[in-house]
Order: structure tokens, then C-alpha cells, then sequence
């Protein structure tokens, strides 16, 4: 197997922090965003869609999003799960990650992506020409401001998001708040609940 990453961008980040913590080692290849290297053809050829983290299994599949790839690996690697203990709890840890990825990561997206020179014609990840719209730079502040808050209503009731143990989905939610320093944006001091819970989260991924 190879892995196509770039370690410090969100999705790669999700990725490498499920693949510390289940001490998995792939022989991996940084993509560099900021110099554009996955629009090369090199690297279109592996994933068309120009993003990643990609892997590519020995037999020449290659995953593309984060969830298909910690999937596969979860059940490569069983131990130290990270999609619960059941059937219902590994559709509730998908569930979170979708939940997350669309209330709390893309609206900061949308705040990063919609202004500056870096981003021009590439409002949205892939190959294709995507203007900015400057007016989703406050939309997606407004989004992120509900996100933390009711995030905050969630942990300040239980320790994690899924069952009694560590999950993908906590993992998810300390990368979107990690992603909100792109932006310049820091979990608000009165969402005590989340801090704490953020706190525990990263306590338990140290080891």
C-alpha cells in the first residue's frame, strides 16, 4: 500500500491521527497543496479528483476520502477500534463523521476557500474552476459559531460521541476545531463543555 497525503491540511489530518493512534505504518508520499502537486498528472492519474488523502491498495485500488480509507484499515487492523463495538455503533460513528465534515469543516472551508490569492478560481477542491463568492466567508462564520455551540451542548454530557471509548468521530471533531485556527478562529471560551471534552480527547490520542 502507498498513501498519498499532506499531513497538515483537515482531511489528511483526520487520517494521520487515526493512524497514530492504531499505530498502522504506510509507506507515504506528501503531496504538497501549497505548490499544487495534486493537480499533476502524475498524481490526477491515482485520484482525478485532485485531493487527498488517497491510498492505493496492492492490487492498484485506490480509496480517495477519509472515511472509505480508515474503514478499510479498520478492518485490516482491528485493534484499538475506532468504529465502535457494534453494528449500531459503527453506523452511529459514520453518522458524526458525516455530520461534522458537513456542519463544522465545510463552513470553515467556505471562510478559508472564498477569500486571498491562494484560493483564487479554487473556491472548491478539485480540477474544475470554482470562483469565489466573498459572501460565504460570514456565512461560514455564522455556521461555525452555531457548530461550536451545539457541540458544546453535546459534550458537556458525555465523554464521547459514540458508546465509552474513543471513536473516529472524536478524532473528527478535534480536527475541525484544529482546522478553525486556518482561519483564525478558536473555540469560543464559554463553550466550556467542548474545551474539556477537546482536552480529553487529545489526553487520550498522546497515549
Amino acid at each position: 500500500m502507498k498513501l498519498y497525503t499532506y499531513d497538515i491540511a483537515p482531511n489528511p489530518r483526520r487520517l494521520t491521527m487515526f493512524l497514530q493512534y492504531k499505530g498502522i505504518d504506510i509507506d507515504t508520499r506528501q503531496i504538497d497543496l501549497g505548490k499544487k502537486e495534486q493537480f499533476s498528472d502524475s498524481f490526477r492519474a491515482i485520484n482525478p479528483d485532485c485531493s487527498v488523502p488517497a491510498l492505493v491498495l496492492d492490487d492498484g485500488t485506490a480509496l480517495v476520502d477519509v472515511v472509505s480509507i480508515c474503514l478499510y484499515l479498520e478492518s485490516q487492523h482491528p485493534e484499538k477500534p475506532l468504529f465502535g463495538k457494534s453494528d449500531l455503533e459503527r453506523a452511529q460513528v459514520v453518522g458524526w463523521m458525516h455530520r461534522l465534515y458537513m456542519s463544522g469543516l465545510t463552513a470553515i472551508a467556505d471562510m478559508l476557500r472564498n477569500q486571498g490569492d491562494m484560493f483564487k478560481d479554487r473556491a472548491l477542491p478539485g480540477p474544475g474552476i470554482v470562483k469565489q463568492i466573498p459572501e460565504l466567508i460570514e456565512r461560514g462564520r455564522e455556521r461555525l459559531d452555531t457548530f461550536f455551540k451545539s457541540m458544546d451542548a453535546v459534550c458537556a454530557e458525555r465523554d464521547y460521541l459514540v458508546g465509552d471509548a474513543l471513536s473516529q468521530a472524536d478524532i473528527d471533531l478535534l480536527a475541525v476545531c484544529e482546522f478553525a485556527s486556518w482561519v483564525q478562529v478558536s473555540v469560543p471560551g464559554s463553550c466550556t463543555g467542548l474545551k474539556a471534552y477537546l482536552d480529553r480527547v487529545r489526553s487520550q490520542l498522546a497515549g
